[in-house]
């Protein structure tokens, strides 16, 4: 597991700045979503799923994000290439590879900000836990997911977040 502070400053902050979407909001959010989705990435990997990285995007997910976001938004598209070893990427070079998910901290972090940043409603405010975790429950998790907005909230427990 992660130290979520040394998460925060090290990978959370830069990539958002990196990507021009920093706030102290997304960050937080970020750092929940982690928390709920590995454990602070005890968990690069679902168990007995397709999910990847410490958020644990799934790679349809990973692809309709570079096929329907990405590929309309060219200083965003170079900004994430930047982010991704050339080894990473696949034969076809439109997107990196869904291993990148769990190469690349920096590359999944931005790359769950952009699942939240398609997703209409606001963003919640900072130390708005409890807003944040229905909103991961609505944009990330989704109605179809087994989380619960009170998973989210105990994961911050757990991890040492709150």
């Amino acid at each position: 597991m992660f130290d979520p502070y040394q998460l925060c400053e090290y990978v959370i902050e830069p990539a958002l700045k990196d990507i021009n979407m920093y706030s102290k909001g997304a960050e937080q959010l970020l750092l929940g979503t982690a928390c709920v989705e590995s454990r602070l990435g005890t968990y690069i990997k679902q168990i007995r799923g397709p999910a990847m990285g410490i958020f644990q995007i799934e790679p349809n997910t990973h692809t309709d994000l570079w096929k329907n976001y990405i590929a309309y938004r060219s200083d965003l598209k170079l900004r994430l290439t930047n982010m991704v070893p050339k080894s990473q990427w696949r034969t076809d070079q439109r997107r990196p590879h869904h291993f990148a998910l769990i190469n690349s901290l920096s590359y999944s972090t931005a790359m769950a900000r952009l699942v939240y940043r398609r997703h209409p409603d606001a963003m919640p405010q900072e130390d708005d836990w409890e807003g944040m975790a229905a909103f991961w429950k609505k944009a990330y998790n989704t109605y179809l997911g087994a989380g619960t907005e009170e998973k989210f909230m105990k994961s911050l427990e757990v991890c040492g977040v709150r």
